[in-house]
């Protein structure tokens, strides 16, 4: 191989050939026999107790057995990367064991594949009577080769085009060969300091775009709104390019995401006639000392099990040819395996799914006939085109034949999100989206795979359809998403859930929101029932934060007005309020908003970062992780290391490691940015 192809293999080894195997295995074998008499003798030392006949029969019955063992290793890059240097080494040892052949440069072997003409192998010359059998053979006029099957064309590493895909590192669910492969590739491109870095494979990925929040003066935008947001999809996009060794793209970072991707212990309301408590915490900034931040944390109403309603729900998944590879379709049915187990025998799960064309392969049944579910799940096999619209159609008719009165009644959309046959563009399928809404049958979404993800338009179907947008890259992932957060995901405790927060002029000259940049609405829509906006689930946290800056303080933006007011003082009806924060939600089943108030006064203020809870200090620590991978200038020096401080001595309780993993994410992002 030449050098680019040792490269190409390092990054990712292509998919194994069956033909190549067995192909690799045999010109092994022949170059072995072609030993002619003295594989006789070899046979002989070997009954004797020779070291060297037998040694080499054993390593090519071992590695025969070990390699083509379909238990542990077909299926695998782990197998051809072993394979050929196992051939090579036995055809040296031949030469080792034989009368010691001198090497010379011969064209390779053609194994079933095109053969690249740069590429050249050290083959041992045979020793001077297989040299005269050999120069005989050559005289003599080659037999007409017997025709043979029309392959596909192959490139020179064996593989067809479109195998030679880059495959990620992340350890897929099929054991430990597919981590021992992971590991493999990793390996190789350490061991190559002047490998450059390798680009995490975006193909057709659709990211919405956006800009962060600007700073804001208080004097002319007093009133800062937005929707709740309790997607978590953008902290794996973060995470697997983090571990695939390459930094993420800023527009795939959406800070909020990132924050609310974990679970905090903030004080939550004791009955569901009142869906959720705020609690608000005002500290300096860690990275300006001219600034503070004011966090809220929002904690929603944890249904008892005994209390869950029935849920109806709908898998929608996708077995469309651009979901073979191992973690989309595998992964999506093993993490939706998960799911059924965390259900109750009264809740009905049906299955329809889509290719070519939208069918429905399991009508609504009870969960109690599991065995039936799962087996449904276990037939599947992905193959055709994309037709999305048709399946979302089909879910919904099912959804609405087994809906619920006073219960759970969901689509849950697994897909890579590659829509490609009949209505497809984002604008059509939101407003169907929307319209089912209104029938009480909502839709979350489950994202799958790289490459070809069309995450934009899942955020808005996941957005409009009053459900959550998450992305599974693992099966941990997949774990956390639909079993330990089972409750959060499916059975809402408020929708439409709204915040509002004015801030005081006289104490407060800037603010800056730290994400929420696709949630943000218009000042009016606040009070607007009619105006669509995010659900809190059972056990939900929200964590929103602001960067204020205080009147007078120097790390003021904007200039005074020339024309305009001056700042009012402070008076006896404001106080010494910093803000105004309120909260609209919809309980379940009901249409219209109620309101909560909470003003937020001086006594919400700590004395220093350190004196804030280990809670408010992580999220604080995530938020910032999450600016500075989109490059936001508010950070200026502030470093990675700094960002690991704080994360670390807020880590706190972490029964599931999520934290522990968040640090591991940092140190990787610290290392890639040098």
């Amino acid at each position: 191989m030449i050098d680019k192809d040792l490269k190409r293999l390092a990054r990712s080894a292509p998919p194994p050939l069956e033909d190549a195997k067995r192909q690799a295995l045999d010109a092994a074998l022949l170059a072995f026999d072609k030993a002619g008499p003295e594989k006789k003798r070899a046979a002989q030392e070997a009954a004797q107790g020779s070291a060297a006949g037998g040694r080499l029969s054993r390593i090519v019955t071992s590695i025969r057995s070990g390699l083509m063992n379909q238990r542990y290793m077909a299926g695998t890059a782990l197998a051809t990367l072993m394979i050929l240097p196992a051939a090579a080494y036995m055809t040296w040892q031949i030469a080792q064991d034989h009368h010691g052949f001198e090497p010379e440069l011969l064209a390779p072997l053609e194994m079933g594949r095109p053969v690249d003409p740069e590429v050249t192998l050290l083959k041992p010359s045979p020793p001077a009577p297989l040299q005269e059998e050999m120069a005989v053979a050559e005289a003599t006029p080659p037999m007409a080769a017997a025709p043979q099957p029309a392959q596909r064309a192959l490139n020179p590493m064996g593989a067809a085009p479109q195998d030679m895909q880059r495959k990620s590192f992340t350890p897929q669910p099929d054991g430990e060969y597919g981590q021992a492969n992971a590991q493999l590739e990793q390996d190789a491109i350490l061991r190559s300091p002047d490998y450059p870095v390798p680009q995490m494979e975006t193909g057709r990925d659709r990211v919405e775009a956006v800009e962060s929040h600007s700073v804001k003066s208080v004097a002319e935008h007093p009133v800062s709104t937005f929707s709740a947001d309790v997607d978590t999809a953008s902290y794996a996009f973060v995470r697997r390019a983090l571990k695939q060794g390459v930094m993420p793209e800023p527009e795939t970072v959406r800070v909020e995401e990132m924050v609310n991707y974990f679970p905090y212990a903030y004080p939550g309301p004791e009955s569901a006639a009142t869906p959720f408590r705020a609690t608000v915490t005002v500290t300096p900034t860690p990275w300006n000392a001219h600034t503070k931040l004011l966090h809220i944390g929002v904690k929603g109403y944890d249904i008892a099990p005994a209390e869950r309603p029935r849920a109806n729900l709908v898998f929608l998944l996708d077995v469309s040819g651009s979901m073979q590879e191992p973690d989309k379709l595998p992964l999506l049915k093993t993490a939706f395996r998960l799911l059924v187990n965390t259900l109750d025998p009264a809740d009905t799960v049906s299955i329809v799914t889509y290719a070519g064309e939208a069918g429905t392969v399991l009508e609504p049944t009870p969960v109690s006939e599991r065995r039936r579910i799962l087996d449904a799940m276990d037939a599947l096999r992905p193959g055709g085109s994309t037709a999305g619209a048709a399946g979302l159609a089909e879910a919904y008719r099912l959804a609405e034949k087994g809906f619920v009165e006073g219960g759970v009644n969901r689509v849950m959309l697994a897909t890579d999100g590659d829509f490609n046959v009949g209505q497809s563009d984002d604008r059509s399928l939101t407003a169907m989206i929307e319209k089912k809404r209104e029938t009480g049958v909502f839709l979350s979404i489950f994202g799958f795979g790289q490459g070809n993800y069309n995450d934009q338009l899942m955020q808005a179907l996941a957005q409009n359809g009053n459900g959550v947008a998450a992305y599974i890259d693992t099966l941990a992932e997949a774990e956390k998403t639909l079993v330990q957060e089972a409750s959060a995901s499916l059975f809402p405790i408020a929708s439409d859930v709204k915040f509002q927060l004015e801030f005081n002029p006289a104490m407060v000259a800037e603010y800056r929101q730290i994400g929420f940049e696709t949630r943000a609405l218009n000042r009016e829509d606040f009070n607007n029932d009619r105006v669509d906006a995010g659900e809190i689930g059972s056990g939900h946290t929200v964590t929103a934060i602001y960067e204020i800056t205080p009147v007078g303080s120097p790390a003021v933006l904007n200039s005074d007005l020339r024309y305009g007011d001056p700042a009012p003082a402070s008076n006896a009806a404001r106080g010494d309020e910093l803000a105004f924060l309120k909260i609209r939600a919809k309980l379940p089943g009901e249409a219209q908003s109620r309101l909560t108030e909470i003003p937020v006064g001086q006594t919400a203020e700590v004395g220093s970062f350190a004196d804030a809870p280990e809670d408010v200090r992580f999220s604080v620590g995530v938020a910032a992780f999450g600016q500075k991978l989109r490059d936001a200038d508010q950070l200026g020096d502030f470093g990675f290391d700094a960002i690991e401080r704080i994360a670390l001595e807020a880590r706190g309780d972490d029964p599931f490691g999520y934290r522990a993993e968040f640090l591991q994410l940092v140190r990787l992002a610290e290392g890639l940015d040098r």
